[in-house]
Formats: C-alpha cells, structure tokens, sequence
C-alpha cells in the first residue's frame, strides 16, 4: 500500500464488498461505485488569497501535507504532490477566486487517465467557503477520493493557515 495510504483514504467497507485496485485501494461500495464526481464545501478561518497561495507554493503545499510537492504556479504549469502520487497540470487560475487543474493519481487512475479538480473561494464572515468539484475520476474511486479530501487537504491546511502569520506563508 506504501504511498498509496500516504494519499487517499481506504473506502470503509469490508473488502469482501468491492474489489480493491493493486495499491489495495476499495473500488467504492455498490451505491457510489459508478460516481465519477463529488462535492465539498469547507469553511477556512483565512483569507481566499491565503488558501489559494499556500495550495499554489510547492514550500506551503510540503508543510501542511507533510510530502514533497512541486507546484509550476501558472496556467499550463506543471504539478506534482504528495511525491509525486498526484500529478497534473494547471488548467484555469484566478488568483484569489479559483484554481482549475487537470489530475492524476499515478498509482491509482489507468494510465493517460486524468480528472478536473476545481476549487473556488467565496467570503463568508471573516473567513472563506472553498467549494471543491472533483469531476471525471474513473468508476469505483468516489469512496476514497470523498474520503481523502479532508485528512490529507482540508485539515492540514487548517492548522497550517493557523499557525503561519497573517499575510505570510513560509
């Protein structure tokens, strides 16, 4: 399982109730199995221009995941995160409202096959909503991919946005 764990969390399921990949990943239950899509939406006591930096600095993105990224901060550059498991490309970048990329779990998705992750930054009160539309996964990856958003995005980049200073991402 090795860095397939260090990414995306198991479906909970037994394994008996679907059939998991090579990397030992579950291929969703019965009534999820056949969605290529989900939707978050994640309060952030923090600016839109700190989330939206510290998701587009491969320095940010290592910390509060904990693993190596490199991160090409402009439209049609390259992205490479979690060391390497996900990888991609920027499609669309609004600095402050929305990033647009094109990605790949290397180990995980059939080879050539990418997805569409969008986040989007919306004021509310004196932090943001960032409302993520993950689109076009294959079949039998909703269960994990839902799963994993929070444990390895949305909960470290909370407790890195509080513990770095306002207006400054180291």
């Amino acid at each position: 399982m090795g860095g397939a764990t260090g990414l995306v969390a198991a479906a909970a399921t037994s394994a008996s109730a679907a059939p998991t990949t090579a990397m030992g990943v579950q291929r969703g239950i019965p009534e999820t199995r056949q969605r290529t899509a989900l939707h978050q939406e994640v309060f952030f006591a923090a600016s839109q221009a700190r989330i939206y930096a510290a998701l587009l600095s491969s320095t940010a993105f290592s910390r509060f995941t904990g693993m190596p990224a490199q991160i090409d901060p402009h439209v049609g550059g390259a992205i490479s995160m979690f060391g390497g498991l996900i990888v991609g490309c920027n499609i669309e970048l609004i600095p402050g409202k929305r990033i647009v990329q094109a990605w790949r779990a290397v180990e995980d998705f059939p080879s050539g096959v990418y997805s569409v992750v969008k986040m989007e930054f919306a004021p509310k009160g004196s932090g943001t909503i960032l409302m993520l539309d993950h689109t076009g996964f294959p079949e039998g990856h909703y269960d994990h991919l839902y799963e994993g958003w929070p444990p390895r995005y949305w909960d470290p980049l909370k407790k890195y946005l509080a513990s770095t200073q306002s207006g400054t991402l180291r």
